[in-house]
C-alpha cells in the first residue's frame, strides 16, 4: 500500500502518494486564494493558415541563350511554350564577325603546322649535331607560340558558338560559313521568345529563356513569430492545386516592409499545375509528434531550468513540466502532449506552487 501524506498549507488540504504529486485544493480554498483557470488553446499558427508564396525556378534549372555574335537571325525554330531537349537547334544567327574569326583561326592552324615542320627538322638536325641546342630551343619555343595562339583561336570560335564538331572540319582549302546554329543548353520548356525572324542582335543580347520546371521552388512569406517553430524538412503543399513538397530552407534575412520570414520550399508533386511567376496560398504542416499550444504567460511558472503549468484536475492541480518555444505579447508557446481541452490556473500560481512544493511533510 502507498504511503499517505497529508497536512495543511496556507489553509489547503495536500494530499499525495508514491506516483503522484497533485495539489488537491477545492473550489472554495481556489476562490479564497485567488486561483483563476483558463483554457488553453492549440498553436495553429502553421498548421491552419495559408500562406502567401511564388512560384519560382530554381537555381541551375534556368538558361539564357543569347546571341554569341553580332548579327542577323534569319530563322527560329521553336517559340514560347514548346519543350525542347538539350543540344536541339533554336535559332540561326547570320554573323559576318564570325568569318573573320574563321579566318584568325585557319590562319593560327597555317602557322602552328609550319612550326611544328621546324621543330621535327630542328630535332634531327640537333641529333646529328648539325645545330646547336639553343637553335632547337628556340623553335620549340615558336612552335609553343604558335601551339597557343591556335588554342585561343579555337576557344574564341567556340565562344562564337560554333560547335567542336564545326571547328574540326575548318580547313584552309575548304570555304568559310557565316552561319551559327544555336541548341538548346539543357532541356526544359521555352519559357521567353525574345526576338524574332529578321531581327539584328548584338553580342549577348538574350533570345531564349529555358527552364527545367520539375522540380520547381516555392518562396513563401511566413510571420516572424514562427521561426522557433520551423525546420527544414517539414512538409509543404499548396491545397488548391494539389501540389506538394518539403521545406528545404529557412532565410535569417527578415523583409523590412512587413516583417515576415522569407522561408523556400521545393514542391516535388503536382508540379505540372504550377508555373513561375505564380503566386498561390502555401500550407506548412508541423510534422512528427510536435504538440503546440498557446496558453497565458502567467500560466508559467518557473523552477530552476524547468517551467512548469499546473493543469486543472478534478479535485485540484497536476503539475505538468513544458518545453517554452517562444512568447509572443501576453501569451506563451509550448510544447507538450495536451489534449487541448485541459485548463491551466493563470492567477494564484504561487499558493498552488507553495502548496506543491511542501509536499512530503507529515
Amino acid at each position: 500500500m502507498s504511503k499517505i501524506l497529508s497536512f495543511t498549507f496556507l489553509g489547503v488540504f495536500l494530499i499525495s502518494n508514491a506516483q503522484a504529486e497533485d495539489v488537491v485544493m477545492t473550489p472554495t480554498q481556489q476562490q479564497s486564494l485567488g486561483v483563476s483557470v483558463a483554457s488553453i488553446s492549440k498553436n495553429n499558427l502553421f498548421n491552419s493558415r495559408n500562406f502567401p508564396a511564388e512560384i519560382v525556378v530554381p537555381i541551375g534549372q534556368e538558361r539564357v541563350v543569347s546571341a554569341p555574335q553580332s548579327g542577323l537571325i534569319d530563322q527560329l525554330y521553336v517559340a514560347a511554350g514548346q519543350t525542347v531537349k538539350k543540344g536541339q537547334p533554336l535559332a540561326h544567327l547570320n554573323s559576318p564577325d564570325l568569318l573573320m574569326l574563321q579566318r584568325d583561326y585557319l590562319q593560327a592552324m597555317t602557322q602552328h603546322r609550319l612550326a611544328a615542320k621546324s621543330l621535327a627538322r630542328d630535332a634531327e638536325l640537333l641529333k646529328d649535331g648539325i645545330i646547336p641546342q639553343r637553335r632547337y630551343l628556340e623553335t620549340e619555343s615558336v612552335h609553343d607560340e604558335a601551339g597557343a595562339a591556335l588554342a585561343q583561336r579555337k576557344q574564341a570560335l567556340s565562344l562564337a558558338g560554333m560547335s567542336d564538331a564545326a571547328i574540326g572540319k575548318l580547313r584552309p582549302e575548304s570555304g568559310m560559313s557565316s552561319g551559327i546554329t544555336l541548341t538548346a543548353p539543357i532541356a526544359g520548356q521555352v519559357l521567353e521568345q525574345m526576338v524574332t525572324t529578321g531581327q539584328r542582335v548584338d553580342m549577348a543580347m538574350p533570345l531564349y529563356r529555358i527552364a527545367n520546371l520539375n522540380p520547381l521552388w516555392l518562396e513563401i512569406h511566413a510571420p516572424l513569430e514562427g521561426l522557433p517553430f520551423i525546420k527544414t524538412g517539414m512538409p509543404v503543399s499548396v491545397p488548391k492545386l494539389q501540389a506538394s513538397g518539403k521545406l528545404i530552407a529557412v532565410i535569417r534575412n527578415v523583409n523590412k516592409a512587413d516583417q515576415t520570414l522569407h522561408l523556400r520550399a521545393e514542391i516535388t508533386k503536382g508540379v505540372e499545375k504550377l508555373s513561375p511567376g505564380q503566386f498561390v496560398e502555401a500550407v506548412i504542416g508541423l510534422g512528427g509528434e510536435e504538440q503546440y499550444f498557446s496558453v497565458p504567460k502567467s500560466a508559467l511558472s518557473r523552477q530552476g531550468p524547468e517551467t512548469m503549468i499546473f493543469v486543472q484536475t478534478k479535485n485540484g492541480f497536476s503539475p505538468v513540466k513544458v518545453k517554452v518555444i517562444s512568447e509572443q505579447g501576453s501569451d506563451a508557446i509550448i510544447d507538450a502532449k495536451f489534449k487541448g481541452d485541459e485548463k491551466v490556473a493563470i492567477t494564484g500560481i504561487s499558493a498552488i506552487k507553495g502548496a506543491w512544493l511542501g509536499l512530503g511533510g507529515e
